[in-house]
């Protein structure tokens, strides 16, 4: 029988995930994070492909209060800031089951650590999705997204991708996790701040020179702060980075963007704002004066809409 894997968040990326591991003939089960979610018997879930090509897979939705254990693999595609809530909500239910954030964000593993959960794996996610309709989402992979040991066995993590890795969206073992978590976390302060504030798409970097210097001073700091917690990073190196995702996501609207025209709560707070809060701990705030700013300008407007819209 074959190990069942739960995919905990029905957004973007768990339904990707979703319908790609059933039709890779995978045991899966699509779980609502939110408490006050309601479970839907029959969904029919497409995803569409940069080419024009779809899949699809009907499967049901289910609640975690639906089920006493989860014994399997356990994805969390979940939005971060619900990390706390739903590590209270996960405790007693996995066991020894592995735990793998598919989540942005700096930090976001520590409620999980701090409730003991033996085997805690982080992945970075190397390809975009965004939902269309409430079951249809566009889907465009970039590369293999690593994954590598939070806490446990690095023994098993290959066996571990392997059970996860579809062809259309592959994992890979990565030892050196942390490094791609900054990577990562950098060029996500860089579009999750600036352009929600500008209210523009993720292409304006590799259109704008005066946008691009501003990130230009958000990645030297983060670089810093970076090096200052012992990661080191190569300043033009994300700045490349950044620039062929400008490019290769022209036209297409940052996440924390959506949430906020949408009236929803944004990852910022595990992003500029967990940056920023590393520099204080580190004791040298003004390593990340200019990411601290944008991170708060854009708390400040994700709460004005949610006040707005009743969100």
């Amino acid at each position: 029988m074959q190990t069942p894997i739960y995919i905990v968040g029905a957004g973007a990326i768990g339904m990707t995930l979703a319908v790609l591991l059933r039709q890779a003939g995978k045991n899966v089960v699509l779980l609502r994070s939110r408490p006050t979610s309601q479970a839907e018997a029959d969904v029919l879930i497409t995803v569409e492909f940069n080419d024009g090509t779809s899949q699809t897979a009907r499967l049901p939705i289910g609640t975690l209060d639906d089920i006493d254990r989860l014994h399997g693999l356990v994805l969390l595609t979940n939005k971060s800031f619900g990390n706390a809530e739903l590590a209270r909500r996960l405790r007693g239910k996995t066991g020894d089951s592995p735990l793998i954030l598919l989540q942005n964000g700096l930090a976001i593993e520590q409620p999980y650590l701090e409730a003991g959960f033996p085997q805690v794996y982080r992945c970075v996610l190397l390809a975009t999705s965004q939902v269309r309709t409430p079951y249809m989402v566009s889907y465009k992979p970039v590369a293999a997204s690593p994954v590598g040991v939070i806490r446990g066995d690095a023994s098993g993590l290959a066996a571990l991708v392997e059970q996860i890795t579809t062809t259309d969206f592959p994992f890979r073992a990565e030892k050196n996790i942390q490094v791609a978590i900054w990577e990562k976390v950098v060029t996500n302060c860089v579009f999750n701040a600036i352009c929600p504030l500008l209210g523009v798409d993720n292409g304006i970097f590799h259109r704008n020179a005066s946008v691009l210097a501003l990130a230009r001073e958000v990645i030297s700091e983060c670089v810093v702060v970076a090096g200052e917690a012992g990661i080191t990073l190569d300043s033009q190196a994300v700045e490349q980075r950044l620039l062929q995702i400008s490019q290769r996501s022209d036209g297409q609207l940052i996440s924390t963007l959506v949430d906020i025209n949408q009236g929803r709560e944004t990852e910022i707070g595990t992003l500029n704002l967990e940056v920023a809060r590393l520099a204080h701990r580190l004791g040298k705030p003004e390593l990340a004066i200019r990411t601290q700013l944008l991170g708060e300008l854009t708390r400040l407007k994700a709460e004005a809409s949610r006040s707005t819209t009743g969100g």
